[in-house]
């Protein structure tokens, strides 16, 4: 496959997120949590290259992402599911270019199928409404929606009510501890605070601190979690983002955020991104509905 410079493909961004805190509230009578959190965006990621095929068949190229057999692949599923959705008899062809390390809790097997489901809405000419995508995305995974919609959110419910939100620009020194943590196994934990008073918006932009409830499980089991969180102890205050265990530190500037990361122990894999006002996935969607 050839596909950086086949002009049958088309690239699109995949964007990684944060969580910039995370509560859980109480737990709905399914079993699912129910959530508190800050989604932000940032203007690094995954890519995903797509082309359509006239014989309505969904094939992913490369090597399989973190083990995932194809069938399970969210990007092959995201695919499927408009496609049945939408009675469309094209099919694609889907090439990953993963850079969001898996378990991080950097949303990147959510932003993936994301952008599978808005770029082969316009691919395909489905036109879908973006309520309609988020609600397709919601079935693949309750990150999915943010992806579609594709602003920062303060988001509730199982993560899934979103609600727009301004947040000012910063940029983020990011850590990944290496550790693939078990989403399942995390929310059962005996150490889960699964009955935090809800917080306010008033709460967060006053800068209350609101933490994240996996942080402490994780820090206790994960010898590289702990490890992670005292390098960066040296050049900020750490925070962990979603249930996995990537960790990240908050600077004003790119450039206090690029000169912190030199402080770093070279062990640990860290970079820098910023945070943006909205999705990558958002520009390059208008720019393929205006060419």
């Amino acid at each position: 496959m050839h596909a950086p410079t086949d002009p049958t493909w088309s690239s699109w961004p995949a964007p990684a997120k944060l969580n910039l805190f995370l509560r859980i509230t109480g737990r709905r009578a399914d079993g699912y949590h129910l959530l508190q959190t800050v989604f932000r965006l940032l203007d690094w990621g995954d890519t995903i290259r797509l082309r359509p095929r006239g014989d309505g068949r969904v094939v992913r190229h490369g090597a399989s992402v973190a083990g995932v057999a194809e069938h399970d692949d969210l990007t092959v599923r995201a695919a499927l599911l408009l496609q049945k959705e939408s009675n469309c008899t094209q099919g694609a062809d889907i090439v990953i270019e993963k850079r969001i390390p898996a378990g991080g809790g950097f949303g990147g097997g959510s932003s993936d199928a994301a952008t599978v489901l808005v770029a082969l809405n316009a691919l395909w000419g489905v036109d879908f409404e973006v309520d309609r995508l988020a609600g397709l995305g919601l079935r693949l995974g309750a990150d999915v929606p943010v992806f579609v919609r594709g602003d920062n959110a303060w988001a509730e419910g199982i993560g899934e009510v979103l609600h727009p939100i301004e947040l000012p620009a910063a940029w983020y020194v990011l850590a990944d501890p290496g550790v693939h943590a078990p989403t399942a196994a995390l929310f059962q934990s005996s150490e889960l605070t699964r009955d935090a008073a809800p917080a306010t918006m008033a709460d967060f932009v006053t800068g209350k601190p609101l933490g994240n409830a996996f942080e402490p499980v994780l820090r206790q089991r994960e010898a590289a979690v702990e490890a992670a969180f005292a390098a960066l102890s040296r050049i900020g205050s750490p925070r962990l983002t979603g249930s996995g265990s990537g960790c990240f530190v908050e600077f004003a500037t790119r450039e206090s955020a690029e000169a912190a990361l030199l402080e770093l122990p070279p062990g640990l894999r860290a970079w820098t991104a910023g945070g943006v006002r909205r999705s990558s996935l958002r520009d390059a969607l208008e720019a393929q509905v205006n060419s």
